[in-house]
């Protein structure tokens, strides 16, 4: 078979099939041995698809090759089917399949060791959606199932293995949080540093507000925080003036009466006799 023609039959293979397919099986349906040519062929295809631009693409994924839609025209499949094609997993559901998917071959115990929940609504649904699957059994006391992903799940995220996952490392979470909490720091220092004042210029009057606290002063008691606060910006209230002295005629007019001078003595007590010197 030629190769014009050799493309042609893989084009039909691929457009007709509903599954990813291997290199071996195209191998066996073409008759050819040569696994090396049907790969070539194929990266030729896919780069024919690319260089014309056309509406599908020949993707390499879940360990085979296939037609596909190109992203940005997916919006008009989910409009033909009304979304049917669409799988929608909780939050539960994702963060237990990316568990699965970075650790595997797992056990429900260990997935909810790391998860700190129980996990059995979601490997039901996970299992039902067939992007996990039993795969074996630890050689353990009890030997409990052992989960990982399957090839749809490959085929639902676009990847050809596992090993196209993105790394842990790239998340990069202990540096997120780090720089989030230094930006958090930087952003209260900024808040409680005073702005400059030119040279020269009459400082800033702090805020009644702050004048008030500043100097220690609280509400008194009885005093609701809005009074407070509103005597704190009428200002401090005005000193007493001092007593003015009055003259000594008025001090002497103001002597006490004979009685009261009798009742003080009287308290006083007796004076002692004093010695004769």
């Amino acid at each position: 078979m030629e190769d014009t023609e050799l493309k042609k039959v893989l084009e039909t293979l691929l457009f007709i099939t509903d599954a990813p397919l291997p290199v071996s099986r195209i191998a066996q349906l073409c008759e050819i041995k040569n696994k090396e040519r049907l790969e070539g062929a194929l990266l030729e295809l896919r780069k024919s698809y690319d260089e014309e631009g056309r509406t599908l693409q020949v993707m390499q994924v879940a360990g085979g090759w296939q037609l596909a839609t190109r992203p940005e025209y997916g919006l008009w499949v989910r409009k033909l089917y009304q979304n049917k094609m669409t799988v929608r997993l909780t939050q539960a559901a994702l963060e237990t399949l990316c568990i699965i998917a970075y650790k595997q071959p797992l056990t429900r115990a260990e997935i909810e060791a790391i998860r700190g929940v129980e996990v059995i609504g979601p490997l039901e649904t996970l299992t039902q959606r067939r992007l996990i699957t039993v795969v074996g059994r630890r050689e353990s006391i009890g030997r409990p199932i052992l989960y990982g992903t399957t090839s749809e799940f490959l085929r639902q995220f676009g990847l050809n293995s596992l090993d196209d996952l993105p790394k842990l490392e790239s998340f990069n979470i202990e540096n997120m949080a780090a720089a989030a909490q230094s930006t958090a720091i930087e952003l209260i220092e900024q808040e409680s540093i005073p702005e400059p004042v030119e040279e020269g210029a009459p400082a800033a009057d702090p805020s009644p507000v702050e004048a008030y606290a500043a100097e220690g002063a609280g509400p008194v008691s009885g005093e609701t925080e809005a009074q407070a606060e509103v005597t704190a910006q009428e200002g401090p209230a005005p000193e007493p003036e001092p007593a003015q002295e009055a003259p000594v005629s008025e001090m002497a007019e103001a002597r006490p009466e004979p009685a009261l001078e009798a009742a003080v003595s009287e308290q006083a007590g007796p004076e002692e006799p004093q010695e004769n010197k």
